[in-house]
């Protein structure tokens, strides 16, 4: 702008006069200005295009994820199509049956393994995001008791334990009761559970149902996330169960393979990891960020 004043300050009335008589019609290598809608299309392109970005990520992520593509949408200007939380498997299959995603973040390792072998999520982008511990809850002010895993074995009424097909918390909760005899299969969704709690288990197609089915009093106590104790009203924690009696419960993120914004899907991971603001929203709903 200041260079485009200060031609203007310096050209001689005589010089103008020159150019209306006799430069008219000559001819030149200076393209003629663009006028009416041909100057505002190119005001229009001149401007950085948008970014909308499209995440599917697990449904623990529900209440915080939002906080933070907020505070990302504040910094950078770049917004976010309708987030879809699912259970991570669920996901997967969307993913499967060709929806365009840019960011994809599942509560377990091993649906993101399958996310990587089916070709849909840029291996080279993967990040061990978050962890969270697996809790045993019950009803917000109920004096049902546990002190173990295995107590679970003699309450009175349902359990609810997320269907391990597609909900990773669920193959935890099978994990954990395998290493005390009530599951048999030690990957958590290849096994049938003991006859002592078969009759008592209340299947659900997310974690955010378990929670649902403890908090209402459809169940008893149910198997979910200590972030989920954030996310929730009317349940609390009864128990945590040990690190050893599940695997390591991890959320990886990565750029899906029908992103096209790759470049701006990598940059929201790395924001969520490294922001100083970021990290206290995910603190302040039970996530720690994975060493």
């Amino acid at each position: 702008m200041f260079d485009m004043v200060s031609r203007r300050g310096f050209v001689s009335l005589s010089a103008v006069a020159a150019a209306g008589l006799g430069l008219a019609g000559c001819s030149g290598n200076k393209e003629p200005e663009a006028t009416g809608s041909d100057a505002g299309s190119a005001k229009a392109s001149s401007k950085k295009e948008t970014v909308e970005l499209q995440v599917f990520a697990a449904n623990s992520l529900e209440k915080a994820l939002p906080e933070v593509q907020k505070l990302y949408t504040e910094q950078t200007g770049t917004t976010f199509a309708d987030t879809q939380f699912k259970a991570s498997g669920d996901l997967v299959e969307q993913m499967r049956a060709g929806a365009t995603v840019d960011v994809l973040i599942t509560a377990s390792k091993g649906t993101m393994d399958d996310a990587e072998a089916a070709e849909l999520v840029d291996t080279d982008t993967r990040e061990d995001m978050f962890v969270n511990d697996l809790v045993i809850i019950r009803a917000e002010g109920s004096d049902t008791k546990i002190e173990a895993i295995a107590d679970v074995a003699n309450l009175d009424g349902k359990i609810a334990i997320g269907d391990a097909k597609t909900v990773p918390a669920g193959k935890y909760a099978n994990q954990a009761l395998a290493s005390v005899g009530l599951y048999t299969g030690a990957e958590g969704d290849d096994g049938e559970y003991a006859p002592e709690i078969a009759d008592k288990v209340a299947l659900a197609d997310k974690v955010g149902t378990a929670a649902a089915y403890v908090s209402t009093g459809d169940c008893v106590a149910g198997f979910v996330y200590s972030s989920d104790i954030f996310r929730y009203d009317g349940i609390e924690e009864a128990f945590v169960c040990p690190e050893d009696s599940h695997k390591p419960i991890v959320y990886p993120g990565a750029v899906a393979e029908s992103s096209e914004h790759a470049d701006e899907a990598k940059a929201f991971i790395d924001f969520c990891l490294s922001n100083k603001k970021a990290q206290k929203i995910w603190a302040k709903y039970g996530f720690e960020l994975s060493a």
